[in-house]
């Protein structure tokens, strides 16, 4: 079988409209793969930048899958998440972005959004109190069709820097 090993971290976020920042992840690959170590979601401390609007989590990332296929190439879905003094919790945004398929090392940015109130009363509700509207049902972050359809507006920006390794894809007719 081929393998593909993910090294990195997620380095923070920036461009939120808050402070005090954590971020929830995960990794989702097509059926075809197979996970031989590390873990497939987790959470970042949280940050609370002081000199500057970067949240810094430095969060590390080691994944190891083994593959059949190229099919259902993983991807690395976000949440950012802001906690207040009292330790409430509230979603700032949600993002996912492809893991490169390239061996090497990457820096990739992913922009994350939220779903935006229907209403002028709901929007307002929201500013006001916080608690905004979010997904019932989380793998509508990386799952195309029906995200499309929500009404949404731009959060902020997560930094992650990733090395990919593959190994064993050449003797399966991938040229990497």
């Amino acid at each position: 079988m081929a393998e593909v090993h993910l090294i990195g971290q997620l380095l923070g976020a920036s461009g939120f409209s808050q402070r005090r920042l954590f971020c929830k992840w995960g990794l989702h690959a097509g059926g075809a793969w197979k996970l031989l170590g590390g873990l497939c979601e987790g959470q970042t401390q949280v940050d609370d930048p002081q000199a500057d609007d970067m949240a810094h989590w430095c969060h590390p990332l080691d994944v190891h899958f083994a593959t059949k296929g190229l099919q259902g190439w993983p991807r690395l879905h976000l949440q950012v998440w802001h906690q207040d003094s009292l330790g409430r919790t509230e979603l700032l945004g949600y993002g996912f972005c492809h893991v490169p398929s390239s061996p090497g090392c990457h820096a990739l940015s992913c922009v994350t959004w939220r779903p935006r109130g229907s209403g002028v009363t709901q929007r307002l509700r929201h500013r006001l109190l916080g608690g905004g509207p979010q997904l019932r049902a989380p793998d509508l972050i990386y799952a195309g069709a029906d995200r499309f359809r929500l009404r949404t507006e731009a959060a902020g920006t997560v930094h992650v820097e990733l090395g990919v390794l593959l190994r064993h894809f050449g003797r399966y007719g991938v040229q990497c």
